[in-house]
């Protein structure tokens, strides 16, 4: 289908009393006008317009980094939603097709109920509203039906009584032809209560020549509007409990499921197993049968099958923990290659590196992989075995079942099935401690008897 999106993302969201442009928050790690234009997944839209106005600059480099295809067009002045929709006219000229209106602070209406609408356009509804039944309609537009056809939309503060009385609200969310669209909002006017350009009146418009217009209905969760910080927290937690839920329904064990949080691509596979107080940030992937104990956070990960991770893990951006890995407690690791079998168990920091199938890092082991200005690799071959509180200075290469003693400072390669000792030789000395004792007593006695006399 030819399909284009206008999100209309230009509101400056003075009551999140923020710097950042309201649709820049995040739910879920994603920004708000993110999960306005993924309302269209699977859809295959043939263009994709937001509408940006305060901090456009900050939105714009938002958009560039997970939707290159959006073209940002500017508006200068809030004259109104109708306002806002016209200023797509010229990025969709040549355009022919459908253009379904989205909101970039509305983040949860789902590609489902943006099909249904494109199902009634097929079905010859030149204008498709969506609209919900509110709980409590308050200042919501009102949808005025009549033997199914919408009539007309009535903002609440130009509304009558009767038509208060109304619990069937307006979305804002619109779908029709885009020429069609255009030509709609060029005959809208602004005499109302706000002397606002208002999108909702080319419905009324579009019935005074003849044109068809329906409503389509979805849950009145999906319609939720960010407009505050509480707003904000609230859109949170909607999102996690369904997440949660989908996740169990789909084969995950989730112990303490209110203490997990995940991030709006988070994918687990089935028998995967989180324990309490988990965070999975955004690119995160977890395969079958994986346990991602307690305390842990993930980033812009792969877990592979049947690995596991933590308790009290961090997993940062780039790392890939091979099928049947343990990462253990206090254990970090950054763009690492962790394979098949190998095991970092305790107390370790692995970057910028590659570990072999079935290797075994020991206790305190750190990859120096920052010089001050560059990150080095450090390549662990398979089988090999790094002593506790070993330091591998990258670049440096450990071959194949080679080992390095604990303790030890690696700064050159060490061949397969070699031990590497970096270390300097221990010596004693007989009877040192007491004397070392006497002298330090001395010393302190010296030092009390000048305190005293100075006193």
């Amino acid at each position: 289908m030819n399909l284009a999106l206008i999100v209309l993302a230009a509101g400056q969201g003075t009551r999140m009393k923020s710097s950042l442009p309201k649709v820049l928050h995040k739910v879920a790690g994603a920004p708000l006008v993110s999960h306005a234009i993924r309302s269209a997944d699977g859809l295959e839209t043939a263009k994709q317009i937001v509408v940006v106005g305060h901090g456009s600059e900050q939105v714009e480099t938002a958009l560039a980094a997970g939707f290159p295809d959006a073209q940002v067009v500017l508006q200068t002045e809030r004259l109104g939603t109708a306002h806002a929709v016209d200023q797509a006219k010229d990025a969709l000229s040549e355009f022919t097709g459908d253009a379904i209106v989205l909101y970039g602070d509305t983040p949860f209406i789902k590609p489902d109920t943006l099909r249904k609408m494109l199902d009634a356009r097929k079905s010859g509804a030149d204008v498709v509203i969506l609209g919900f039944d509110a709980a409590a309609p308050g200042k919501y537009g009102r949808l005025i039906v009549k033997n199914d056809r919408l009539l007309r939309i009535v903002e609440a503060k130009d509304a009558s009584k009767a038509e208060l009385a109304v619990t069937l609200c307006n979305s804002g969310v619109v779908c029709a032809d885009s020429a069609t669209l255009f030509d709609l909002i060029a005959q809208v006017g602004n005499e109302n209560a706000s002397g606002e350009y208002y999108l909702t009146d080319i419905v009324e418009i579009a019935n005074s020549v003849g044109k068809s217009c329906v409503a389509v209905t979805c849950d009145e969760s999906e319609t939720l509007g960010i407009n505050s910080r509480p707003e904000l927290a609230k859109a949170e937690a909607i999102f996690q409990a369904e997440k949660r839920e989908t996740a169990m329904i789909e084969g995950a064990t989730l112990q303490a499921p209110d203490t997990v949080y995940f991030s709006f691509d988070t994918r687990l596979g089935k028998d995967v197993i989180v324990e309490p107080n988990v965070v999975f940030a955004a690119g995160v992937s977890v395969e079958d049968n994986a346990n991602i104990r307690a305390f842990s956070h993930l980033e812009d990960c792969t877990i592979r099958a049947g690995a596991t991770v933590g308790p009290y893990a961090r997993i940062r951006p780039g790392s890939d923990i091979g099928e049947g890995a343990r990462i253990g407690n206090f254990v970090e690791t950054k763009k690492a290659i962790i394979s098949k079998g190998a095991k970092v168990n305790h107390l370790s920091y692995v970057g910028d590196a590659f570990v072999g199938e079935a290797a075994n890092i020991g206790a305190g082991t750190v990859t120096c992989n920052y010089d001050g200005v560059l990150k080095h690799q450090t390549n662990i071959g398979a089988g090999a075995f790094i002593g506790t509180n070993s330091s591998l200075v990258a670049p440096v290469n450990v071959g194949d079942g080679a080992m390095t003693a604990a303790g030890s400072v690696i700064t050159v390669d060490v061949p397969d099935d070699a031990l590497a000792v970096a270390r300097a030789p221990q010596k004693i000395h007989e009877g040192f401690v007491p004397r070392l004792i006497k002298k330090l007593k001395a010393t302190k006695a010296k030092r009390d008897a000048e305190k005293r006399s100075e006193g």
